[in-house]
């Protein structure tokens, strides 16, 4: 087994990637995926946390096109977040793998409110740990949630899984087969360029903190592990004096 690179790590899935082949809703066999692939990180004995997303479910950006209150539909998605990540717990759970949900709204009922010092305990006592709500603050997405709870809880890598996307391109590869592939990428690339990462409040939270971030496709088998590992995979997005140095040795080899 290689040995680890990052011991803690946070993980955003999506909501599209729980939808899988379906329409709407979770996909079981997208979901049974999500959990083995977050099974197989565990075993490394790495601590890591989950940000989940809730777009299979609930977009408040078409809710509100359709004249719904834009608060009051991020608010419905935030618990969208919360039914998507129940479905993940009992997956993982049912693998034999500790986990804990925490809710940036509060529902005692079904999870944990969201404690940054628990969090951290649950972390250091072997367990995984499912963030839901986003930040609890309407007009904020989940990649914004996903920053944010790797900064607070002292995350050395924010791992962006993506459906059927490999990496940052400069176009999208379904449409243009002519799509540039970044192997590794500047947040200021990232910010200027303008493309669809995550949004600019996420990246630029990574960037005024150093945190890296890498985009890979979740279904590449075993890429979670594997990155926590410290293969390169996907894109790379860091700091300009990290790329500077990563393209001297590719040019040295």
């Amino acid at each position: 087994m290689a040995p680890v690179k990052y011991h803690r790590a946070v993980l955003k899935l999506s909501g599209e990637s729980l939808r899988g082949g379906s329409a709407y809703g979770v996909d079981w066999d997208a979901l049974s995926y999500a959990a083995q692939e977050v099974h197989e990180a565990f075993s490394l004995k790495v601590q890591l946390a989950v940000v989940v997303g809730g777009g299979n479910i609930w977009r408040g950006e078409e809710a509100e096109a359709k004249g719904m209150d834009r608060a009051t539909a991020d608010y419905a998605g935030m618990v969208a977040t919360t039914i998507n990540a129940l479905a993940l717990q009992d997956a993982l759970e049912q693998r034999g793998v500790p986990t804990r949900v925490q809710t940036a709204i509060t529902i005692q009922a079904v999870a944990e409110p969201y404690i940054r010092l628990r969090a951290i305990h649950h972390l250091e006592e072997g367990r995984v740990v499912i963030f839901a709500g986003g930040t609890g603050n309407p007009f904020m997405t989940t990649d914004t949630a996903s920053a944010l709870r790797a900064l607070e809880i002292g995350a050395e890598v924010l791992l962006m899984a993506k459906h059927n996307v490999d990496g940052v391109y400069d176009s999208d590869p379904h449409k243009n087969a002519h799509a540039k592939k970044f192997h590794h990428m500047s947040y200021l690339q990232g910010l200027n360029l303008g493309l669809e990462v995550m949004d600019r409040t996420a990246l630029s939270l990574c960037m005024d903190n150093q945190l890296p971030i890498k985009v890979f496709d979740l279904w590449v088998p075993g890429a979670v592990a594997r990155l926590l590992q410290g293969e390169h995979l996907g894109t790379l997005i860091t700091g300009e004096e990290e790329i500077a140095m990563l393209k001297q040795r590719e040019e040295a080899s």
